[in-house]
């Protein structure tokens, strides 16, 4: 094993505090709603804390390792593109702010208000298809990295380590869904979620300071020869290359170092051909980032768990300022493991980490464990152990969170439909918890015979766009647009399904078969083809096609305009209390920027440092485009840019970690005082009255 004492022992301290984080919340559930959605009683810094980590979650950690790995450092300019559409939806509280207002637990229950009760019947069943599928290699990777990294033996008293490893990890996570619902999830999530984040960054500061930047400038700077040198050697070696001429060896010699002239790990303007995550990956996710909005249902109940829509709104504003200390691991140590793997100086861990890879059975696996293999190896004693602990918290996040919504959306937007009348609250607590669990055995067994064949960022958004696809249209029209139809609805998610879906099943096809090209080789050629386009692609194109069904059906079959301020609760049918009026009269400057009339001073103040901050990134993203796209800029200068980035990164990550700690122990305080009070309404449990 890899861990000591001291490591095993932080471990079993976590997992003991998380435990008993739970019990905090025994006696605080007393009906579906607070199963659901936690009695809509959490506030905005619980929301983003708890949320953050759910989203996050180990496989997350796994996946965003395997994509530095890959892309380095200029992967975190293109997201700096992302900035002026995250700020765009966060100040306007685009989507969340209006599904809020519907009171829908689910997405679904909102189709049904807004469609029909067949639509909501489809669209839970293509959620929790699609979710299930997405879900599935969650226990598997999670698995594989505790043997991996704790250096696990193959079996344990006889029984094989593996599934071993999956059912413990899941009945912890069970154990949280089943004590408080929603409840139990959130408060767990923040624990863990303060944790994780402080874990993380003690883990980047580390590394970094213990790694020469001339170190990372020269493994970084060297990867376009070596990648290139690499081909070349095995170009050379086959038989059809040793036959051409020499004219015709020197052209394909020089389109690998032109190719791999773009593949630079330093500069962003040189990254079109670094494999998958290049300018359209990110382009894609930018778009999605405002198409996709409440698109995933993996953390559903977050999205109606807020005791307002207000409160809904500046959780995900804070959002931006919650990922800071994240994102800052995400960004540099993947890169610090590609020094240890590629510098001279680290010849030992890359020998010792490349034998352990050997022993992995696939390409994929290996991949996924590189990172976590190399942490194994530099990582200190009390440190190794802190990120197995941090690894089990993120795990146990992500699935409480996970088995809780598709659980919940399998009752809520599949079964519910169907009864004539809604359940009692103690059986349909109980139809609630047996579907969790079988959420839990699906994932279990999916994990154990999936063979995965691609980068999990991938594998995430093709089984994702099943759902996202589509739904995306059908959320936005839905709750903005009058005349969007349920025809259309059906239209737009049914092409959004099959591309998702086509996608899927197409990388799961054998590249044996597709290389005999005996039979059937003008079908075979057109799967080759489709196989090519990777997971993020089919995202894009389920998104372009669906949106474009969606309007078109929606004007040529027009049907009578759909009442928006009964949708939405609003005017003459708004609900008392769910509005807290702060400013009557704000100005028309506070207006212009989103800030209305339920806005304190301190929300102001969020505001404008959101501005401020978000503001700064997109234009320094503008000028250096500009200024790159006019003078090329050399390696040395991009890395002294990196340097003084992750300068900044790290001072603000810090008041970042105090500053959510002290507002998420306060909200937590309030919330636990709210849900003792018993002041909500028990009969909320998703039923809509036809």
């Amino acid at each position: 094993m890899n861990l000591t004492f001291i490591d095993w022992l932080i471990v079993l301290l976590v997992l003991v505090a998380m435990i008993y984080s739970v019990t905090i919340t025994k006696g605080l559930m007393k009906s579906v709603t607070d199963f659901l959605s936690a009695g809509r009683s959490a506030g905005r810094y619980v929301l983003s804390v708890s949320s953050g980590v759910a989203g996050l979650g180990a496989i997350s950690i796994v996946m965003f390792l395997e994509m530095g790995y890959v892309a380095g450092f200029s992967l975190s300019w293109w997201g700096l593109s992302q900035g002026i559409i995250i700020l765009a939806i966060t100040m306007s509280g685009w989507v969340i702010y209006r599904f809020r207002l519907t009171r829908s637990l689910t997405l679904a229950q909102f189709f049904e208000k807004r469609y029909s009760r067949n639509f909501r019947i489809f669209a839970g069943i293509v959620a929790f298809f699609a979710g299930l599928i997405n879900f599935g290699i969650f226990p598997a990777v999670g698995a594989q990295f505790f043997m991996n990294y704790c250096g696990l033996p193959e079996s344990f008293l006889g029984i094989p380590t593996y599934p071993l490893v999956m059912i413990l990890l899941l009945g912890v996570a069970l154990y949280f869904v089943y004590t408080g619902g929603q409840i139990a999830v959130i408060i767990a999530d923040f624990f863990q979620g303060v944790f994780v984040t402080v874990i993380l960054f003690v883990i980047a500061v580390y590394l970094f300071f213990n790694i020469g930047w001339d170190q990372v400038s020269e493994s970084l700077e060297q990867t376009p020869i070596n990648l290139a040198q690499n081909e070349i050697q095995d170009l050379s070696a086959d038989s059809s290359f040793q036959k051409l001429s020499k004219d015709e060896q020197d052209n394909k010699i020089y389109d690998i170092n032109a190719k791999y002239e773009n593949s630079s790990r330093i500069n962003p303007f040189k990254t079109s051909h670094v494999e998958d995550f290049n300018f359209w990956y990110f382009l894609i996710g930018i778009i999605g980032v405002m198409y996709g909005t409440l698109g995933w249902q993996g953390s559903q109940g977050y999205n109606s768990s807020a005791k307002s829509a207000h409160e809904a709104k500046m959780g995900s504003v804070l959002a931006g300022f919650r990922g800071l200390p994240q994102g800052l691991f995400m960004f540099l140590v993947p890169v610090l493991i590609y020094v240890f793997m590629n510098h001279p100086d680290y010849q030992s861990v890359a020998d010792s980490v490349s034998s352990s890879l050997e022993s992995l059975s696939t390409d994929t696996l290996r991949s996924q464990m590189r990172a976590p293999f190399v942490l194994s190896e530099v990582l200190p004693v009390g440190l190794l152990g802190a990120f197995a602990a941090l690894m089990l918290a993120a795990f146990i996040s992500t699935h409480d969170t996970y088995l809780h919504s598709w659980g919940s959306i399998f009752v809520q937007d599949v079964i519910m439909p169907f009864r004539k009348e809604p359940f009692d609250n103690k059986t349909h607590i109980t139809v609630l918890r047996y579907s969790i669990f079988g959420v839990a055995i699906f994932i279990f067994l999916f994990s154990m015979f999936f063979s995965q064949s691609q980068k999990i960022a991938l594998y995430f958004a093709v089984t994702a766009a099943i759902f996202s696809g589509g739904c995306g249209a059908v959320i936005i029209g839905g709750l903005y647009w009058e005349r969007g139809t349920t025809a259309a609805a059906w239209t737009a998610m049914v092409i959004g399904a099959l591309i998702g879906v086509g996608g899927t099943l197409v990388k799961q096809v054998s590249n044996e078969w597709l290389l005999d090209l005996s039979s059937l080789s003008t079908i075979k050629s057109i799967i080759l083809y489709l196989k090519d386009i990777n997971g993020q692609e089919y995202w894009g194109i389920g998104m372009t096609a669906s949106s474009i069904s969606y309007i078109s059906v929606s004007l040529l079959f027009p049907v009578e305009k759909i009442n928006m301020d009964k949708l939405l609760n609003r005017g003459k049918y708004s609900i008392r209390g769910e509005v807290n009026v702060v400013d009557k009269e704000p100005t028309l400057g506070w207006k212009i920027f989103g800030m209305g009339k339920e806005f304190t001073k301190m929300d102001k103040l969020i505001y404008i440092m959101n501005y401020v901050w978000t503001g700064m990134w997109t234009l320094v993203f503008i000028i250096g485009t500009i200024y790159n796209v006019s003078t090329p800029v050399s390696n040395s200068k991009w890395m002294s840019y990196w340097k003084y980035y992750i300068y900044v990164h790290m001072f603000i990550s810090v008041i970042v970690i105090i500053w959510f700690t002290i507002g998420g122990f306060n909200d937590l305080k309030n919330m636990i005082q709210r849900l003792e009070s018993d002041k909500r309404d028990h009969k909320d449990d998703g039923w809509v009255n036809s």
